[in-house]
């Protein structure tokens, strides 16, 4: 089979890819990304690797297309930075969006046997009572919520009016090796690691009782790739990840423990989430998700990697689409 991996320089793309040539060696992986958020270096070598902006380049997109002909896609291409997304308006929905809508072009046209999509819980809003739930009518309370929302709706119309097969993921902060530790604007915890080895404090945002479920990137890798071939996938928006409820305060403070110190400051609370704790059962019932890492085993194998990690300049924008309102920690 030929596979497409979108983001595939990123930690859900590269890991996967890594998984499906160690786990399945005669499928031939193509592997598409613009290196904006992520490295060359995450990409295995077996990986066909193509330089496109799905957003801008939509002829170069369509000759993969018809020179592979792919069986199955793994779109997981995208810019997610939720508290930021509100600053980054028009190029939050040109790399969401916009992407999306040339990957649903392409998948269509060339009749995929299925399209994975890795959504976000992002678009629960604040949910019901804090714990989130496929059946729930999605609310997004930011721009990078309503972005993937509206990717997900995309794709259930091309469903319908296309035929075209999907399977919606929503993981839910997943974190491990090949992770972007040098973006100053998401991924809390390689946000912290970067922190420490740069002699800063680690910087937890509001009280640090915002509640969220980390999920480990290999435990997810399996379900991921069941996601597309199992007959039980077939249009279903599934949740996927973690089970552990664990607060930010928490998190930092067994990621400290791992590294033996480091000092915290607190700034303001942001526009966000406090508590995001989603249901798992369908997850487990589908796609045989079995929550394996826990956080502080998790962190321990990341933190081994995040050491041995090149020094990189840390990714910092050079200016906002919107300045007001926007949070002190990140002014210029």
């Amino acid at each position: 089979m030929k596979i497409v991996i979108t983001g595939v320089a990123g930690l859900l793309g590269s890991r996967l890819a890594d998984w499906i040539i160690e786990n399945h060696p005669l499928n031939t992986v193509i592997g598409i990304d613009d290196l904006s958020g992520g490295y060359m270096e995450n990409v295995n070598s077996n990986v066909l690797f193509h330089n496109i902006n799905l957003a801008k380049d939509n002829i170069e997109l369509s000759k993969i297309f018809d020179y592979y002909k792919p069986d199955y896609v793994f779109h997981f291409a995208a810019y997610a930075a939720e508290g930021l997304s509100p600053f980054i308006r028009t190029y939050n929905y040109d790399n969401n969006l916009r992407a999306t809508a040339s990957i649903i072009n392409q998948c269509i046209r060339y009749n995929i046997k299925r399209l994975v999509f890795t959504s976000t819980l992002a678009v629960y809003g604040h949910g019901y009572g804090g714990i989130f739930d496929e059946n729930q009518t999605p609310k997004p309370i930011d721009p990078y919520g309503v972005a993937k929302y509206g990717c997900e709706m995309d794709i259930q119309i091309a469903g319908e009016q296309h035929g075209l097969d999907w399977c919606i993921i929503r993981p839910h902060n997943v974190y491990g090796i090949k992770q972007n530790i040098w973006d100053k604007y998401r991924n809390v915890l390689g946000i912290w690691m970067y922190q420490y080895m740069n002699g800063e404090p680690m910087t937890i945002f509001g009280d640090g009782m915002q509640e969220r479920a980390f999920s480990y990137i290999d435990d997810i890798l399996e379900p991921l790739w069941k996601s597309a071939i199992l007959t039980e996938s077939s249009k279903q928006i599934i949740n996927l990840g973690g089970i552990e409820e664990v607060s930010i305060k928490n998190a930092c403070s067994v990621l400290r423990e791992i590294i033996g110190s480091g000092d915290i400051i607190y700034k303001e609370a942001r526009h966000e989430v406090k508590h995001s704790i989603p249901t798992w059962k369908k997850s487990v019932d589908i796609l045989g998700y079995e929550y394996k890492t826990d956080l502080k085993r998790g962190l321990t194998e990341m933190w081994k990697w995040a050491q041995r990690q090149p020094k990189r300049e840390r990714f910092i924008w050079p200016s906002y689409e919107l300045d007001k309102g926007i949070y002190s920690f990140w002014k210029k």
